[in-house]
């Protein structure tokens, strides 16, 4: 951390050269507890403000960056804490639609179309295809089980979706099901 300096070097720093000094980063920090640009200067401006009143106090002038993060962090938390929430009294609650319900036949048409095509892929494939989707077993997890390299597994893998997706039976239930989903 750098102090900023003043006239006299056994002089503490003035408030307005600590701000000059330390803007930039002390608005960085304020950034990093904000989505919004304009809140973060806001944010930050409350907390210079509150640390300008403090200044005389202040005995250490080489942690006032601290100073300033705890004013940055107990600002947001007031103003988090102290957020309007806006509740309108209405006659009737809005229901949303309910979703409808996917046919369970159509699902399991999918789920004896997916696994056909997973029986038709290479023995080494399939195995990597269920450890990694199945199982649902890391890459890594999944080459030690094999007793193969990630790089393995992930190769195998990338080539059998590409033959699952290429699989005709597969991609006929599919697009006969994906209609009446989207109708629904």
């Amino acid at each position: 951390m750098t102090t900023p300096r003043t006239a006299e070097p056994g002089e503490p720093p003035t408030f307005t050269s600590y701000v000059q000094a330390r803007g930039t980063v002390l608005l960085r920090a304020a950034r990093s507890l904000t989505a919004n640009p304009s809140d973060a200067e806001d944010l930050l401006q409350t907390a210079l403000t509150k640390t300008y009143l403090a200044w005389e106090r202040i005995q250490d002038h080489r942690a006032v960056d601290g100073y300033v993060r705890r004013a940055l962090i107990n600002t947001r938390t007031s103003l988090w804490r102290k957020r309007r929430v806006d509740e309108f009294a209405v006659e009737e609650l809005p229901e949303p639609d309910p979703l409808p319900e996917p046919d369970p036949a159509e699902q399991q048409a999918i789920r004896d179309a997916m696994w056909r095509a997973v029986v038709k892929l290479p023995a080494r494939q399939r195995a990597m295809v269920v450890l990694r989707y199945y199982e649902d077993l890391s890459e890594a997890s999944t080459a030690e089980v094999l007793g193969v390299s990630v790089g393995t597994v992930k190769s195998a893998v990338s080539r059998a979706l590409a033959k699952l997706r290429e699989d005709e039976e597969l991609a006929d239930v599919a697009r006969r099901a994906i209609p009446v989903a989207a109708a629904a």
